[in-house]
């Protein structure tokens, strides 16, 4: 019978806003006699929800807010949720990187976790070095490290830079490296946060593989990522934060459908438009809008319609390219396509511009869509802005449409192309 490893109740953690010092000694002193005596800290304040989309009235903000779950032994856990939702925070709750402000935790077994890249690394340091010294954070034995290490270097790809100081080292290499040791600790839980963004593809599916072999062997593991093509694949277990609090846990298939559901009546508006105009002294932006073929603002499409994207931004210098991207994500966070302005579109000159991107028609399956918009200027390269899921639109079908197939208006895929097919024999 599996036995709870991972156990929280009323978890909570408040933060102060702006410049914060510590306090006195004496506060500290009440602070652990309070906690001791189970009490609640005397300097606590009210706080608001972690909402990011509209201002606040109070300097503290509940990061995370009544937090209860607990894990299996086994169980692979997939905590899902927007930027700011709280993920991070919890992951550093559980590992013991920082400490709740209310509520309590209670863990069974070693844990190993992998936070940001490079964790636990200095760059001075040759990766042998770092493979010794990580492990040795991480609470392995030196017995234990050379036991494995040729395992951990064979797995992380990096055997033939193993010696080279990893302030050389791409942000790939870092993670795999880091991954490596994380993976082979001989531990009961591994947490792991959002780090595989910057891997390639063969090694997602390695790491992917390498969590899915340690949970059959009775391991736990904590994965938070916004691919949720991953979480489902891996994890049979979910908790999707919103602003600080949970929303829904329990089967994941059923917690990425509330996500995806979510998401999709929080994003559906036709228009983006800058409060505080993000972006740097090069550029700024001022509105993203999405427009049908007549240039009105529009957020439904059927396949057979023209989708646009209007970048309005200003260019604050002279003789400075600030060239626009437009990407298109499905509503699983899966990149499908993005594009770039020929080169004569890209504007030069100082004051305010606008340009379109224009998708091509009978391309996209239905389902709805998120947009994402950046920019950058050319020598040197700089990034400006990067609007992640800034808008949203959805792709329907055309009910008018002549159905001449077996085959309903939805199927399978992304796309939906319409492809040319020819009879060779009879």
């Amino acid at each position: 019978m599996s036995q709870v490893v991972i156990e929280v109740n009323n978890l909570g953690k408040q933060y102060r806003l702006g410049q914060v010092g510590k306090t006195t000694i004496v506060d500290d002193f009440k602070r652990w006699t309070h906690k001791i005596q189970g009490k609640e800290d005397p300097f606590l304040r009210i706080g608001e929800e972690n909402d990011r989309s509209k201002k606040g009235n109070s300097d503290y903000v509940w990061a995370l807010k009544d937090i209860n779950f607990s894990i299996q032994q086994g169980e692979v856990l997939g905590i899902i949720g927007k930027n700011g939702a709280g993920k991070s925070t919890l992951l550093k709750i559980l590992s013991r990187t920082t400490s709740p402000t209310v509520g309590e935790y209670k863990i069974k077994g070693r844990v190993a976790s992998l936070l940001e890249v490079g964790t636990g690394f200095h760059p001075d340091l040759t990766g042998r070095e770092n493979v010794f010294l990580n492990g040795a954070i991480l609470g392995m034995t030196k017995t234990e490290i050379k036991k494995n290490f040729d395992a951990i270097i064979d797995f992380s790809g990096v055997e033939r830079y193993i010696d080279t100081p990893v302030k050389r080292y791409s942000s790939g290499m870092y993670v795999r490296l880091a991954f490596a040791v994380a993976a082979y600790l001989e531990s009961e839980i591994l947490i792991v946060d959002e780090v595989l963004a910057v891997g390639d593809a063969e090694f997602k599916k390695k790491c992917l593989g390498k969590m899915s072999e340690v949970s059959k062997v009775g391991k736990t593991v904590l994965f938070v990522s916004h691919e949720i093509n991953a979480i489902k694949e891996l994890c049979n277990k979910g908790i999707l934060l919103e602003n600080g609090k949970l929303a829904v846990a329990g089967n994941i298939k059923h917690v990425i459908d509330r996500y995806v559901e979510t998401a999709k009546q929080k994003l559906a508006k036709r228009e983006w438009m800058a409060q505080e105009r993000p972006g740097n002294d090069f550029a700024k932006i001022d509105f993203v809008k999405i427009v049908n073929i007549q240039r009105q603002e529009n957020c439904v499409f059927t396949f057979e319609e023209t989708v646009g994207i209007e970048v309005g931004y200003e260019i604050l210098q002279n003789n400075l390219r600030v060239n626009i991207c437009v990407a298109v994500y499905s509503n699983t966070g899966q990149l499908i396509f993005m594009s770039f302005p020929e080169k004569e579109l890209v504007k030069t000159t100082a004051g305010s511009h606008s340009i379109i991107c224009w998708f091509p028609k009978e391309l996209l399956n239905i389902d709805w869509y998120t947009i994402r918009v950046n920019a950058h200027t050319f020598y040197p390269t700089n990034l400006i802005f990067d609007l992640i899921d800034v808008l949203q639109f959805e792709i329907i079908s055309n009910e008018n449409k002549i159905i001449l197939t077996d085959y309903e208006d939805k199927i399978s895929g992304v796309l939906k192309i319409d492809c040319k097919w020819e009879l060779t024999s009879n």
